[in-house]
């Protein structure tokens, strides 16, 4: 399996990115969320238990208060007897008690005295209480003789005195003997102030009688409208707080989410405007002596809920810079992998040869790019000044071939020599700069047909060239591409000299030699320079073939002269002319010798 630069450094960068952000966001998100959760529902819990605790301390003082009295009832501290004492000591214990509105005792028989705070001027009403001519005594004290325990009375609203209160009673016994009662009121207006000092902050706190009455609100001052003797309460469907009105229809919302516990209920509801609320309760009812009172709270959804939203916000925010930073991880792959992607293209030029078109990689700020290009550039230097000195085309077979640096071997290679007839009268009058253009212009268009035909030049020699065909890549009959380039290079010099003819210059007369047969292939030389060449004797004769053309067709604008040796290998699409036997210089035997012969060219 194979991968791409790019891609695969834009993934691993943006993977680690990713990961690294991703974890800090959720840490982060779930640390501050957690933190922002704990903090809204800690105000809530503060806030109840603030109130419940305050309520705890109104009743526990009356409570220490009323059973102080009824023990003094028996402690002779007083005598019970004496209505002024029995005045006295109950103004004492109210003064002591500042949550309570009265304090009455009551002796055995049902009668005694009531003290009640009065107004902000700070006189005490003194009443003398009477069994005979007061009910709610004489029931109260049949209910104290029949109960050693301490017991609270049902809140009771007293038209009279326009007071909702609390009671608490005492009954006071020595051994069997019932001696009467001590009773403590404290009104709930007295609870409510309370709950409008701790309410704020956005939260409300209240209390609740029971599910379905309102004890305590901040919103609750003296007797509201509604309270009577046979309606001691507000019903919640008609509490001074719209959010309570609506309290039954409201959804459960489950708290845990918010960090409240499962030891409260919670609620949501809408106000007028219909922005959502929460409400809270004590899920179960705190027992007072046998006073059942919910605590309870209530608040804007934003109280705990706006800073969730903040956190998201953040946490949108953050996803949005992690956006940012994948995009700039990819931008920085592909920067990071375009120089070494140009690279990668320019080594797969080099294994072609193909340098001409072939760019320089640019500088880079990254020293390691840098030394890369660097290096590179000097590469495709040094090659392409190599490549002016070597055969490009046998190199690259040779690498394609991958017969770099193997031994040399026989071959059945077909060789080619070339040479122009009568040089001196050609370049007569050219400058050394002209002659050597003439010169390299000739050369390319012979060189061009030998490589457009599958040959490699093997050298120049001045005017001449050898190629040769069967090597490095073996072919099984070489000497039709021998002979085709042959053919291509007599048309090449027909076109080129109508060009010269155009231009007032002598024409270009080329003589071409060709022959086929076993050639020792391969690196000759010293370790120092080797040489990629063919040695052998079919070299010779291809060199004398083209030697004798001088003497087959002195005038002829182009003679290709090959070996029957060749001619067997032609195809027949490929003409020539049998010439005889002919001597050769070096070579005892005549070799039979044929022209081949280019196609006429109609005028251009």
């Amino acid at each position: 399996m194979f991968f791409r630069l790019t891609p695969t450094l834009a993934t691993v960068i943006g993977a680690f990115v990713l990961l690294t952000a991703a974890l800090i966001l959720l840490i982060e998100t779930r640390a501050s969320r957690q933190v922002v959760t704990d903090l809204g529902s800690r105000l809530v819990d503060l806030g109840m238990d603030a109130y419940e605790r305050r309520f705890s301390a109104q009743v526990d003082a009356i409570r220490e208060q009323t059973q102080f009295v009824a023990r003094s009832l028996k402690g002779g501290s007083f005598d019970p007897a004496d209505d002024t004492a029995l005045a006295s000591f109950s103004y004492g214990a109210l003064a002591a008690t500042p949550q309570a509105f009265s304090v009455t005792v009551l002796r055995a028989s049902g009668d005694g005295i009531e003290v009640e705070r009065g107004d902000a001027s700070g006189v005490y009403k003194t009443r003398s209480v009477k069994q005979a001519l007061d009910p709610f005594a004489a029931a109260l004290t049949t209910r104290a003789a029949a109960s050693p325990q301490p017991f609270w009375l049902p809140v009771a609203h007293d038209g009279t005195r326009n007071r909702t209160t609390l009671t608490f009673v005492a009954p006071a016994w020595s051994g069997d003997r019932f001696l009467g009662l001590a009773a403590v009121s404290v009104s709930i207006y007295r609870l409510s102030v309370i709950a409008r000092e701790l309410s704020g902050n956005g939260m409300t706190v209240f209390l609740l009688h029971g599910t379905d009455e309102l004890l305590a609100h901040p919103a609750l001052e003296g007797a509201p409208p509604g309270v009577s003797e046979d309606n001691d309460l507000i019903n919640l469907a008609d509490a001074p707080d719209p959010l309570l009105r609506g309290f039954k229809a409201a959804m459960t919302v489950d708290p845990t989410q918010f960090a409240l516990g499962e030891a409260h209920s919670m609620h949501e509801t809408r106000d007028e405007a219909g922005e959502r609320h929460f409400v809270v309760l004590e899920r179960t009812a705190t027992q007072v002596d046998g006073l059942p009172v919910v605590v309870g709270a209530h608040f804007h959804a934003s109280l705990i809920e706006q800073p969730l939203d903040r956190i998201t916000a953040a946490a949108i925010f953050g996803l949005a810079v992690l956006a940012i930073a994948l995009v700039g991880s990819v931008l920085l792959a592909r920067r990071i992998a375009q120089p070494i992607r140009r690279a990668a293209e320019g080594a797969r030029a080099v294994a072609r040869l193909d340098l001409d078109g072939l760019s320089p990689l640019p500088d880079s700020r990254i020293i390691e790019l840098r030394d890369l290009a660097a290096g590179f550039n000097a590469m495709a230097v040094g090659l392409k000044a190599f490549l002016r000195y070597v055969p490009r085309g046998l190199v690259l077979k040779l690498v394609t071939s991958g017969a770099v640096g193997q031994k040399p071997e026989e071959r059945h290679v077909a060789v080619l020599f070339t040479d122009i007839v009568g040089f001196t009268p050609v370049s007569e009058g050219l400058s050394a700069a002209e002659t050597a253009a003439f010169i390299n212009a000739h050369l390319t268009l012979v060189g061009e047909a030998v490589e457009r035909n599958g040959g490699t030049i093997d050298k120049y020699i001045g005017d001449s060239v050898m190629a040769f065909w069967g090597a490095p890549e073996a072919l099984a009959h070489p000497s039709a591409p021998a002979a085709q380039a042959a053919l291509d290079i007599a048309r090449a010099i027909a076109l080129d000299n109508r060009r010269r003819a155009g231009e007032g210059l002598p024409p270009v007369r080329l003589r071409i030699g060709l022959h086929v047969g076993p050639l020792v292939v391969g690196d000759i030389g010293a370790p120092q320079r080797v040489n990629y060449t063919v040695i052998g004797d079919t070299v010779n004769i291809a060199s004398r073939l083209e030697t004798l053309g001088r003497d087959i067709d002195p005038d002829a604008e182009t003679i290709i002269l090959a070996s029957a040796q060749v001619a067997s290998e032609l195809p027949p699409s490929c003409p020539f002319a049998p010439l005889g036997s002919h001597r050769i210089k070096g070579k005892d035997m005549p070799v039979d010798v044929v022209r081949l012969l280019p196609p006429r060219m109609g005028p251009v």
